[in-house]
């Protein structure tokens, strides 16, 4: 076999040079069958390998393995012969070679039986179709690297695309994703197409028949949209989305983005998203934007109000005032506290309710720790107005301590130097009960002020809260440069002759 660079020298001494085959031959020392050979064809030439190579050690077992492998198709998807499995049948029966030649031709075998999967090009008229799936991405969060899940949503027509993150992939971020997007493309898809998840799929029947979750139809009946499911194990079905998860991760998420909340998060997802509008996408003649203006007239109008997307749970109030969420406790205000409650979990909140009232009387921050106290120092004030020689120790108070102002001790030491035996103290937390009515630093200012005044009391920093809020007129003198027969108004002296003429007038009258 000859190397391509020896077939150039013999094609170019009889195409170029115009020599004939045998004086090629002779000259490079060529058989003269293989100069016409190489005069034939430029393409190198193929190893031709004479006869199979001989498996001496596994020959004897290739129909075994064969048949072990086809009977394997017939079997429960994850109860298959697996290569190492076959290695230990066969070395039963008398297989003396290794593993390792046990799994290298299992997978030529395999390989070979393997059908290329082919795909049909799907088109989708406008409003009709999206498509919804879950991904996962790293972010720094609050300095440590964590990973996000993401909700996300693409129109199939204008591929028009929504990305939410969230801790994880509970129920109420699962539909607090479909709120969020429905917002966003300012309308409702027709369809939906999911893959088989818990959050919306309570049980996968026979075919495509599926038992729903009841809270996850209450939202498709709020919505009014049709669900669809992929084949479990099909994922392709919904191959849009799919190739979103891995686009948001690259072009969204890179390099990793450092943010405090998830708040931060997801306004900047959002004006990815945003950004994304603007893209032509490859093989279409408009942009994401401009496909999407032509099918939002199609999508559904939303509805007149948000689906409350909270998942509902009634608990116990333990002897601290507490509800506990989740291994979590969070506390609930001491003068409206019940024994039962109902409690609405949202993806970043938890709101707490007395039986029957549709106001919530607590409303925390949603923690994602681990059996943590979540405090609201105001929820205790009204215990402590009747218990404050706790005030010192009350852990919700030290808590609060720790970041208030520092005007806030300076106003406590005044309070307890000037009302000592409990009074001052009690001054002190009635003070700090007008945070129910008043922002933090519209307080401060207020202390801060009534401190300067020298009436550093309750009456003394709610004067100073008043002046705050409604701040005294400014006057203005009054322009009366256009009105000259008033220019003298309030200049012309006083006449005090006419008093003493009021008051004879006076005099005469009582006679």
């Amino acid at each position: 076999m000859i190397k391509v660079e020896e077939k150039e020298k013999i094609r170019r001494a009889y195409y170029v040079e115009k020599k004939s085959v045998r004086q090629i031959a002779r000259e490079l020392k060529y058989a003269r069958q293989t100069v016409r050979k190489a005069l034939q064809s430029a393409e190198p030439e193929k190893y031709k390998m004479k006869r199979a190579r001989q498996a001496p050690v596994l020959g004897p077992y290739h129909e075994r393995i064969k048949a072990l492998l086809t009977e394997s198709e017939t079997m429960p998807p994850k109860q298959g012969y697996t290569s190492h499995r076959i290695y230990e049948l066969i070395e039963a029966e008398g297989f003396t070679g290794s593993e390792s030649t046990v799994r290298h031709y299992v997978a030529q075998v395999r390989q070979a039986k393997k059908r290329p999967k082919i795909y049909l090009p799907l088109e989708f008229d406008p409003g009709t179709d999206a498509q919804v799936d879950w991904g996962e991405a790293d972010v720094i969060l609050q300095g440590e690297q964590v990973t996000v899940q993401l909700f996300l949503m693409r129109l199939c027509y204008s591929r028009r695309l929504f990305v939410m993150a969230f801790p994880n992939q509970k129920q109420e971020m699962f539909f607090a994703g479909h709120v969020a997007a429905f917002a966003h493309f300012e309308g409702i898809p027709q369809r939906l197409t999911y893959d088989n998840l818990k959050t919306a799929v309570k049980k996968v029947l026979l075919g495509s028949e599926r038992e729903e979750q009841v809270s996850f139809v209450a939202l498709r009946s709020h919505y009014l949209f049709e669900s669809h499911y992929c084949t479990p194990g099909a994922g392709h079905e919904k191959g849009r989305v799919e190739d979103g998860v891995g686009y948001v991760r690259r072009n969204f998420l890179t390099p990793l983005p450092r943010v405090e909340t998830f708040a931060q998060l997801n306004e900047h997802l959002l004006g990815q998203c945003c950004k994304n509008d603007q893209r032509q996408l490859e093989g279409q003649s408009q942009t994401v934007h401009q496909a999407w203006q032509q099918e939002r007239p199609h999508l559904r109008p939303l509805p007149a109000y948000e689906f409350d997307y909270a998942t509902t749970k009634k608990v116990s109030l333990n002897g601290y005032g507490q509800v506990v969420v989740e291994t979590n406790r969070y506390s609930v205000p001491a003068d409206q506290a019940a024994a039962q409650l109902v409690v609405k979990i949202y993806p970043f909140a938890i709101k707490i309710f007395r039986p029957n009232d549709p106001e919530p009387i607590a409303h925390h921050p949603r923690c994602y720790g681990h059996k943590q106290d979540v405090f609201d120092p105001l929820h205790y004030l009204p215990l402590l107005q009747h218990r404050p020689g706790a005030f010192q120790h009350a852990k919700p108070i030290r808590r609060w301590r720790e970041q208030w102002p520092a005007v806030y001790e300076q106003l406590l030491a005044h309070l307890q130097q000037q009302w000592p035996a409990g009074r001052g103290l009690r001054q002190f937390i009635q003070i700090l009960k007008l945070h129910q009515d008043h922002p933090v630093d519209l307080i401060e200012q207020a202390v801060s002020q009534a401190l300067a005044y020298q009436c550093a009391h309750l009456d003394g920093v709610q004067l100073c809260l008043r002046q705050l809020q409604q701040p005294e007129p400014v006057f203005t003198t009054l322009d009366l440069s256009d009105q000259p027969q008033l220019a003298q108004v309030g200049e012309q002296g006083v006449d005090l002759q006419r008093y003493d003429q009021l008051l004879g007038q006076g005099a005469a009258s009582c006679l």
